[in-house]
């Protein structure tokens, strides 16, 4: 998935460039809307890259799943069960290692979640910031319907995390009664 990402990044970036030229250079007001719509793209996508490169760096999973933030409520538990979310079995990952039971402990795989969480949080907030360009280019709209589009995923990304925390929780509690 890193590979994937940093692919499409690229690619956005590129066209974003291209009709940035083909509007500065024709002034057709179609090359400034697919400016703008790979513009935003790219902003989504470099976004993500850094802020999670960001918080690997500064945390490297090493969050303490027993603070008040990371606790799931009893709310919260009964909606993911309405929502169905413990049938997911494969929700893509940026790295799916991190979340191996053969190479990372119950512990870790959970500080990997708390920091997956707080990275798709603080993405979820950044999302919104392309809508600060309407007032160069306009498009409300346009910057509207991306920014709520692109944060709506990371808040799936969100409840998926916190979703599946209390099971991995009480696993690791059972596991060191039994020690």
């Amino acid at each position: 998935m890193a590979k994937t990402m940093k692919i499409i990044t690229i690619a956005f970036a590129f066209l974003f460039a291209s009709f940035l030229m083909l509007y500065y250079s024709f002034k057709n007001t179609i090359f400034l809307s697919f400016c703008i719509t790979f513009g935003t793209c790219f902003y989504h996508f470099i976004m993500r890259l850094t802020v999670g490169l960001c918080i690997n760096r500064i945390i490297n999973n090493k969050f303490d799943y027993s603070k008040p933030w990371f606790k799931v409520s009893k709310f919260e538990l009964k909606l993911y069960k309405f929502l169905k979310l413990k049938k997911l079995k494969k929700v893509p990952t940026y790295s799916p290692s991190s979340f191996s039971t053969e190479l990372h402990s119950f512990e870790e795989i959970v500080q990997a979640s708390c920091q997956a969480e707080i990275v798709h949080e603080i993405i979820f907030i950044l999302s919104y910031i392309p809508i600060l360009f309407t007032f160069l280019f306009g498009e409300f709209y346009v910057f509207l319907f991306t920014s709520v589009f692109a944060s709506l995923i990371d808040l799936f990304f969100v409840i998926v995390q916190r979703c599946k925390r209390p099971t991995l929780i009480r696993f690791i509690k059972k596991h060191h009664k039994n020690i």
